[in-house]
């Protein structure tokens, strides 16, 4: 009887064991699968913890991280902004599928007795897909933020009635190219959402605009007392752009055309330049050199009689015009030689250019015998200069047979040997390079001169310009127009030369 009992209660405890494990295990089975149905502990998706959340939770956590606005910091100005105007576009289903392969992909039995014994899955962390447009967050750069928050710099200005000018401030500009990789990794942050952005620093304050370099020129000449005609001709030789007024007793007139001067010893320029062309490729011999740096440096009269005597003995003037006309200067002649007073030489021909058929021409009385325009005597040195910097320019497609890089070179060396100490040279500091011929001319003995005139280049360290002032009073007071024409200079290298005006 007793067996019976003893087995009867075995038995009974066996089933009650049985019982509780099955009731044990179908638990832990069903706890499992439900923490295998969310992201184990520990686990990130794009930086974002995730343990423990359902897919579904999952995906609103990270686009709750993404979506949330960055903020740029850039010119004292604080901008929240929305990752999709930058661009930025989350891949979320790429990523869920890799946190499910992460959460699904090993063995349920494997990971059941992981869970069992309470051993947490390793987490893997997966890492962020996201695209961002480049071009997008750039526009946004460009149109929103640059414009609102830029400081650009200020152009200096002009100080009325002087030849300064007012220094002008730097300015901060957004750095572009340094900003989109510094708000490409602010988007792509989970908690690094805020980026300071860096300005492009000490942008280099502006040079004066050209329009008021030219109000300031003619400021200068109404405040001089000059009350003549005076036409001048700039020219920029870094980019090509120009200034060329005209005033009469301190009125604008037209330079369309324009105005026709006497050239008197600024057309030494041309026969100069004529001789080259005719000669550009042989050595000047020492007779040569002579007799040009008679006509440049001593403004000779018969030594440029005797070098167009040498372009032709009858037609030497008139192929000094010829030449010119080829290279475009329809105002620039002259139309016999100089000689002088007591013998007197005839005139070869008789022009009529653009210039000295304008109605008004009579106001500067051009010598029927010489003849040019600022603009004119202006274009030929720049053409000087680009052949002595380059070798090309119109004067060498013009006359390629002769004239070349280094005749160009000499023309401009004989020129700086043109050394007075006034107009031009007056107007910037010494040791200035100035290659220039000046002229003046009276129109009756014992007269002062009525046509007072200087072209040149000046090379500065600021940039290189081209500047030709001629001027007309019947009464051309020499000290008087000196000093405008220095002061005209003056204004134009401090314009080139901000930091040493």
């Amino acid at each position: 009887m007793r067996n019976r009992n003893s087995n009867i209660i075995l038995r009974g405890t066996a089933i009650l064991l049985l019982s509780i494990a099955i009731v044990l295990t179908t638990s832990s089975l069903v706890g499992y699968s439900r923490e295998r149905n969310n992201y184990p502990s520990g686990m990130t998706i794009a930086g974002v913890p995730v343990g423990g959340l359902d897919p579904q939770a999952a995906s609103q956590r990270i686009l709750e991280v993404y979506n949330t606005p960055i903020e740029i910091q850039y010119g004292g100005g604080n901008i929240q902004v929305n990752p999709t105007i930058l661009g930025f576009q989350l891949d979320t289903e790429s990523m869920l599928a890799a946190a499910d392969l992460s959460r699904t992909g090993s063995s349920f039995w494997s990971g059941f007795w992981d869970y069992l014994w309470n051993r947490d899955p390793k987490p893997v962390p997966v890492p962020l897909r996201a695209t961002i447009t480049e071009e997008r967050l750039r526009a946004y750069l460009q149109t929103e933020v640059a414009p609102r928050y830029d400081q650009p710099p200020t152009s200096a200005q002009p100080v009325p009635g002087s030849t300064s000018f007012t220094p002008g401030q730097p300015g901060q500009m957004l750095d572009i190219d340094r900003a989109v990789p510094l708000i490409e990794d602010a988007l792509r942050s989970p908690t690094s959402r805020s980026v300071a952005l860096a300005s492009t620093q000490n942008v280099s304050a502006a040079r004066p605009t050209l329009q008021n370099l030219e109000i300031l020129m003619k400021q200068l000449v109404t405040t001089s007392g000059f009350d003549g005609v005076i036409g001048v001709y700039m020219l920029d030789l870094q980019n090509g752009q120009e200034i060329n007024f005209a005033m009469n007793q301190g009125q604008d007139i037209s330079v369309t055309p324009d105005v026709a001067f006497t050239a008197s010893s600024t057309i030494k320029i041309p026969i100069l330049v004529s001789y080259f062309i005719q000669n550009g490729k042989s050595p000047v011999d020492d007779a040569t050199n002579d007799l040009i740096l008679n006509m440049i440096r001593q403004s000779e009269n018969p030594a440029s009689d005797q070098m167009m005597a040498r372009l032709d003995p009858n037609r030497g003037p008139l192929i000094v015009t010829e030449y010119m006309q080829k290279l475009g200067l329809q105002n620039t002649f002259i139309g016999g030689y100089f000689c002088n007073a007591a013998n007197p030489c005839p005139l070869l021909q008789k022009f009529s250019t653009p210039a000295n058929q304008r109605a008004d021409a009579y106001i500067t009385e051009p010598d029927v015998y010489n003849q040019t325009t600022v603009s004119d005597m202006g274009m030929l040195l720049e053409d000087i200069y680009q052949c002595s910097q380059t070798g090309g320019g119109a004067l060498v497609a013009a006359f390629p047979d002769t004239i070349n890089q280094n005749s160009c070179k000499q023309i401009i060396n004989y020129l700086e040997q043109n050394k007075i100490g006034q107009l031009l040279e007056a107007g910037v500091p010494e040791g200035t390079t100035v290659a220039m011929k000046h002229g003046w001319i009276p129109r009756c003995a014992g007269c002062v001169p009525a046509d007072i005139s200087a072209a040149g280049i000046v090379y500065t360290p600021g940039g290189n310009f081209v500047l030709s002032v001629y001027t007309y009073k019947a009464e051309n007071l020499f000290d008087t127009t000196n000093l405008l024409i220095a002061n005209l200079t003056r204004a134009v290298y401090n314009y080139f030369n901000l930091s040493s005006q």
